[in-house]
């Protein structure tokens, strides 16, 4: 018996959603490869996301579609942020055109590459009917049920990279220098950057902070005779008063105050508690491009090549996952409208106040 005999996937599409990500081809060359060569399984790629989904945007893949493609950041399916669960005002009925689709290409199986947003609409596609599969992607590190996604190491590196070249900027110019990483809502990306780079105060959404302790702990650096300061902040972070605001309110002061980001914000209100000259850096997309780090390549690797074995054991309706550092799986419904954020128990907290860094508070 061949192991095409022995895979009970066929057929199947893979698709990338959502932001891109590094890790995202590595990830894409690991699911086809090993379901090409190992179980000679027929690929569609999808293009654009969902997006192409719902508009019959698909067509097969060969070998010389995901060869060589390792080492390339981005996607080559492409990508969109089309949520076709989200209703819409054309009265447009997009998971019908998926369902539709899926069944005129004669799936066996869809595999979805994405993040929180992504694997939530895998998860009710697969209660619709369809066999689904997801892989966890994201620079946020922020999906329930996933130790680590892969997309994070590598903005990781990128973020401290930034991080050591600010140092010197700030050193010679005697200022506070606060640098924006992304992760929505979630701390990981700028405690872990924060860390790896040495920033004196680190904020992040999960630990409102607190403006007269940043300050305090400023002052204390410069009476030391550390004249310059580093300030990572989390795209999240909200202020101890904020956290105690309905959504709405907190939206409304926000927009009232106008600042760009709130690395911005941040910056102002430091300059006015201490008096130092300070300045913000927002990082922005340059965290999500580029090609993947080697630690998010073998990552990326062993998710695909693991999904491309549940694809032959007919294994569906879950989500590849690192647990306990090993590569597993977790049902589709555990990451399903879910955000994992840092616990404020977790021990990397703990080192980063052990080597003196102030938290917010």
């Amino acid at each position: 018996m061949s192991n095409s005999d022995k895979s009970v996937t066929k057929t199947f599409g893979i698709l990338t959603a959502g932001g891109d990500c590094p890790g995202l081809n590595a990830a894409i060359r690991g699911v086809c490869r090993a379901a090409y060569d190992r179980y000679h399984m027929n690929i569609l790629g999808i293009a654009g996301g969902y997006r192409g989904l719902i508009n019959g945007d698909i067509r097969p893949l060969h070998p010389g579609d995901f060869w060589g493609i390792l080492t390339r950041g981005g996607t080559i399916l492409g990508t969109s942020r089309e949520k076709p669960f989200k209703s819409n005002e054309i009265g447009e009925d997009k998971v019908k055109e998926i369902k539709d689709n899926y069944r005129k290409h004669k799936l066996d199986a869809l595999v979805v590459l994405g993040g929180n947003g992504t694997n939530t609409t895998g998860y009710l596609l697969a209660q619709e009917g369809l066999n689904v599969l997801g892989l966890p992607k994201t620079i946020d590190n922020d999906i329930e049920g996933c130790e680590r996604s892969f997309g994070f190491h590598s903005a990781m590196a990128v973020c401290t990279d930034a991080i050591d070249k600010l140092h010197s900027t700030a050193e010679s110019h005697n200022r506070v220098m606060v640098i924006e990483t992304m992760g929505r809502k979630a701390g990981w990306l700028g405690l872990y950057s924060g860390i790896a780079g040495g920033g004196d105060v680190i904020i992040i959404p999960e630990i409102p902070y607190d403006i007269k302790a940043i300050g305090r702990h400023l002052k204390e650096r410069a009476k030391n005779g550390r004249t310059f300061s580093i300030v990572v902040v989390a795209e999240g972070a909200l202020s101890a008063e904020e956290a105690n605001m309905e959504k709405k309110e907190r939206k409304k002061i926000r927009n009232e105050m106008a600042y760009p980001s709130i690395a911005y914000r941040v910056a102002a209100e430091i300059e006015t508690e201490t008096g130092m000259e300070t300045r913000a850096t927002v990082l922005g997309y340059v965290q999500r491009g580029g090609i993947p780090s080697a630690s998010d390549r073998v990552l990326a690797t062993r998710f695909g090549t693991f999904a491309a074995d549940m694809l032959a054991r007919g294994e569906y309706g879950k989500m590849v996952a690192q647990i306990a550092n090993e590569v597993g799986s977790v049902d589709l419904s555990v990451p399903a409208g879910k955000t994992k954020k840092v616990p404020t128990d977790d021990p990397i907290l703990d080192t980063a106040v052990a080597v003196g860094t102030c938290l917010g508070v």
